[in-house]
């Protein structure tokens, strides 16, 4: 994973994150999937927790990625509705298809206004159901899953009659909604939700969340035999009365891969991708 740090020249460092470039090795992916983009924010808190210019940026900077799909996975708000009359103007303009689930503060404060605000600009919002869009020759399957920790999270009902042998990513706001997941299922699985532990103190944030059961906490995690990985999110620190220490507010930027970087397919595996390709 390669992490880029620095604020760019003339960039106030409350408008900054942190770019995380990470390559995801999932060997069960369509070969028409290999190298496959996606851009992931989360837990963006718009309102005077999280300067507007810094969402602005993190749009500009998920675009010029130029993702296959983008993954927006909760919590937009925090306790005021005020906040819901802006989304559209500060998340908008992603030019990726793009998938939206909703965390707990958006149930709190009112998910179907928000729902109906990501809609208009004509992003998909998947609350317990699923969606089927092609990339390149062969299909996605983007499960999205409510939220776990209001008791909105229904697997079984986002994935029923979900294509198995699709590609399959999954938006979950809540990391530990991975456990409830098919054992084994190839599935990719995207969450936010802890801020990365917004305030880290070695050994002790990580041990006090676990005592919480919320063991996954910031990056990549493999559970149940599917890929989990753990947005820090976009809201507070700098330019915040909430601030953040350890764990700056995070853009991820995936790239999807059969086999690990440098490494070669065994042979038999090659054969089928090849076989695969020959055959769409």
């Amino acid at each position: 994973m390669k992490t880029r740090s620095r604020p760019p020249p003339g960039v106030p460092a409350r408008h900054h994150f942190e770019t995380s470039e990470v390559t995801l090795v999932a060997p069960w992916i369509s070969s028409a999937h290999e190298g496959l983009r996606v851009a992931q924010i989360s837990d963006v808190h718009v309102g005077p927790g999280t300067p507007a210019a810094r969402v602005r940026r993190a749009v500009e900077r998920i675009n010029a990625f130029r993702p296959h799909l983008a993954l927006l996975t909760g919590d937009y708000v925090t306790r005021s509705k005020r906040p819901v009359a802006r989304l559209r103007e500060q998340l908008g303009g992603i030019a990726a298809p793009t998938f939206v689930v909703l965390g707990n503060h958006d149930h709190q404060v009112g998910a179907a206004a928000i729902r109906s605000s990501f809609e208009s600009i004509g992003y998909t919002v998947l609350q317990n159901e699923h969606a089927v869009v092609r990339v390149g020759r062969a299909p996605v399957v983007v499960v999205g899953v409510d939220d776990g920790h209001t008791g909105h999270d229904d697997v079984g009902r986002a994935l029923h009659r979900a294509p198995e042998a699709a590609t399959r990513l999954v938006l979950a706001h809540t990391p530990v909604t991975a456990r409830k997941l098919p054992e084994h299922g190839r599935l990719v699985c995207f969450s936010g939700h802890t801020h990365g532990g917004q305030i880290v103190i070695p050994r002790l944030t990580e041990a006090v969340l676990r005592l919480a059961d919320q063991p996954f906490v910031r990056g990549l995690y493999e559970v149940r035999g599917n890929l989990l990985y753990v947005n820090r999110g976009l809201g507070f620190g700098r330019g915040s009365p909430l601030l953040r220490v350890g764990s700056p507010p995070e853009v991820a930027l995936f790239t999807l891969s059969r086999k690990a970087p440098g490494r070669r397919l065994p042979a038999a595996a090659e054969e089928r991708r090849r076989a695969e390709e020959e055959g769409q």
